[in-house]
């Protein structure tokens, strides 16, 4: 656990290409999606919360807190970012970072923030961004909380919500993530769920991951 890292799941999306509704809601095993990502990142940050819009009382069996975004109209990954990064700023402990990660990717590294911080020292003030089998996945990144100004203007005076487009301008680091080997397959870590099929999908590698 690195206690100057924050953590915030994303799962304000829409879910269009999965018909609508709560997506991280969607079982998953035994428990739900929303489970599994909060299960592998409660750990490794000194604390967690969730960033969603609408009524929070659908997460309430998760003792977390649900922020819905500070900016409106639905902004995308970048105002949930802008939300953790102001509510970590607020929170009595004295965090250095946010770590973000997608509210519908079960299967990230229980390592995560441990090498992204790693990085992040090495190139100061730069963001660090997860990346696997050479493609980068911005919603998986830490980011300083010096930010915070930065992104909002980015978001309203600009009206630009483009993860990468930030990312490329203040300055950014990837760290590369082994595939996972099970059952003789090469699993993606960041492997998401967008589409009914990719949940099955998801549903067979749980199975084929479990000791």
């Amino acid at each position: 656990m690195d206690r100057s890292v924050a953590g915030i799941i994303l799962a304000g999306g829409q879910s269009r290409r999965m018909g609508g509704g709560d997506k991280p809601l969607l079982p998953l095993g035994r428990s739900r999606l929303i489970d599994h990502v909060a299960a592998g990142l409660k750990p490794q940050v000194g604390a967690l919360a969730l960033n969603a819009n609408g009524d929070p009382a659908r997460f309430a069996g998760m003792n977390l807190p649900v922020l819905a975004d500070t900016v409106p109209g639905h902004a995308g990954p970048l105002a949930g970012i802008l939300t953790g990064l102001e509510w970590a700023a607020a929170e009595k402990a004295a965090y250095q970072s946010l770590v973000s990660a997608a509210g519908d990717t079960p299967f990230f590294p229980g390592d995560l923030v441990e090498r992204l911080a790693a990085a992040a020292r090495e190139w100061s003030g730069a963001i660090a961004v997860a990346s696997s089998d050479g493609r980068w996945h911005p919603t998986f990144a830490l980011w300083p909380l010096g930010l915070s100004d930065a992104l909002r203007h980015f978001l309203i005076d600009e009206d630009n919500r483009r993860v990468s487009t930030f990312m490329e301008r203040h300055g950014f680091v990837q760290v590369e993530f082994p595939m996972i080997e099970a059952e003789g397959q090469r699993i993606d870590p960041f492997f998401n769920i967008n589409t009914p099929d990719d949940l099955a999908e998801a549903e067979r590698l749980l199975q084929s991951l479990r000791p």
